[in-house]
């Protein structure tokens, strides 16, 4: 064996634990950034998320949050979020929506003025109250984002939202994940935070929102994390 080819094979040997290392070390890094500006609550909500515990009331509040979420900033949504609920009764109920919906509507409209999403909401009650909460959630089972995707304002992308947010061990690539991705080297959201989940035991879902915290605080966080490719690159060389 030539001394090229043997130095090529201890490089590929090596890479992808010079890789994988690199990128946990970032990761826990901006975890802990994450953790000391007071998103430890958010790590710990997203820990705990099944679907075997959400009930009808929840799924009502997940769904709504997440349509109004679509192209709006996080911060505006949760400011609004409150009395939008309160328009629609809480989001006790299905029924309940269904048999005030004219009222729930106007109330909502004078909270968040945006028709569609907010008849987007009304539709998501009534498949609830026409199929029942129980069989919406063996459907979402069966098929997770297949189904999610076919409730009204629910994309390809807010679908992974909505299943993460439910407690499905899913990735939302959503432009930051993507960034994060491409920056650290990877193919897809998915592909990064099945590694970090893999070496570290977290579900791939709490992995999505750490990362997606750190990018919603820190605007140079495609750097930081093509830093971690970087370094990768530099441990793999040998001399």
């Amino acid at each position: 064996m030539s001394v090229c080819a043997g130095r090529e094979e201890r490089i590929a040997a090596n890479s992808g634990g010079n890789r994988a290392a690199a990128l946990l070390d970032v990761y826990l890094a901006a975890k802990e950034a994450v953790v000391a500006r007071g998103f430890a609550w958010e790590i710990d909500w997203q820990a705990e998320r099944r679907l075997d515990r959400i009930g009808e009331s929840e799924f009502l509040r997940e769904s709504a949050w997440t349509v109004l979420s679509a192209g709006f900033r996080e911060a505006v949504v949760r400011r609004l979020f409150g009395p939008v609920c309160e328009a629609f009764l809480g989001m006790h109920s299905a029924t309940a929506i269904q048999a005030n919906r004219a009222r729930c509507r106007r109330n909502a409209l004078k909270v968040f003025n945006n028709p569609r999403k907010v008849n987007a909401i009304l539709d998501i009650a009534s498949i609830i109250d026409d199929m029942g909460f129980e069989r919406v959630r063996r459907q979402i089972e069966q098929e997770e984002v297949r189904f999610l995707q076919t409730l009204p304002y629910i994309g390809p992308i807010t679908a992974f939202h909505l299943a993460k947010n439910l407690g499905l061990p899913v990735v939302k690539p959503d432009r930051h994940l993507q960034r994060i991705a491409a920056a650290a080297g990877f193919s897809s959201p998915l592909e990064l935070c099945q590694l970090i989940s893999n070496h570290l035991g977290e579900p791939v879902q709490v992995v999505d929102v750490v990362l997606w915290r750190y990018a919603t605080l820190f605007s140079d966080y495609v750097m930081v994390f093509s830093a971690s490719r970087d370094r990768s690159c530099a441990m793999g060389r040998i001399p």
